[in-house]
């Protein structure tokens, strides 16, 4: 079982300002409260190939991730994939960013969830809880930007 989520926001900064927060990989946990820690574990810039290892609690439990850019266009398209194995993971997810007006920008935030052995069973709810919370997760991220 796998299933989408996304939501939308706009913020009031610029779309190259946006992105660089978004694409610096570390900033999640001002946004994301499930994710407790996160650390880029590759040298370089960030980019395509650029990977990140986060600690994250779920119903409770507490895993490991690990994702990887495998998109990166400036200042408009970031994608990524979840390298880790766990019940649950992110296939793919991405941030697109476009202008809206002078000094604003339109962003949209979504993953792919899917299931994997036990996990199948739990990913729709996974799934339905992700997107009951899309558009307030993609708030908290228009706070985290402009409180940056």
């Amino acid at each position: 079982m796998s299933g989408r989520f996304e939501g939308t926001t706009v913020i009031d900064r610029p779309i190259d300002e946006v992105f660089a927060f978004l694409a610096e990989g570390t900033n999640d946990p001002k946004f994301s409260p499930r994710v407790l820690e996160i650390h880029k574990t590759t040298d370089a810039p960030p980019g395509v190939g650029t990977r990140f290892q986060s600690t994250v609690k779920d119903a409770g439990m507490k895993t490991k991730r690990e994702f990887e850019y495998t998109e990166f266009d400036a200042p408009t398209r970031i994608r990524w994939a979840e390298r880790s194995k766990n019940l649950v993971t992110a296939a793919e997810g991405g941030y697109d960013l476009v202008p809206a007006g002078e000094g604003s920008t339109r962003l949209t935030i979504f993953n792919e969830l899917e299931g994997h052995g036990l996990g199948k069973l739990i990913a729709g709810f996974a799934v339905s809880q992700a997107r009951k919370d899309a558009d307030a997760f993609a708030g908290r991220i228009k706070q985290a930007v402009e409180g940056s």
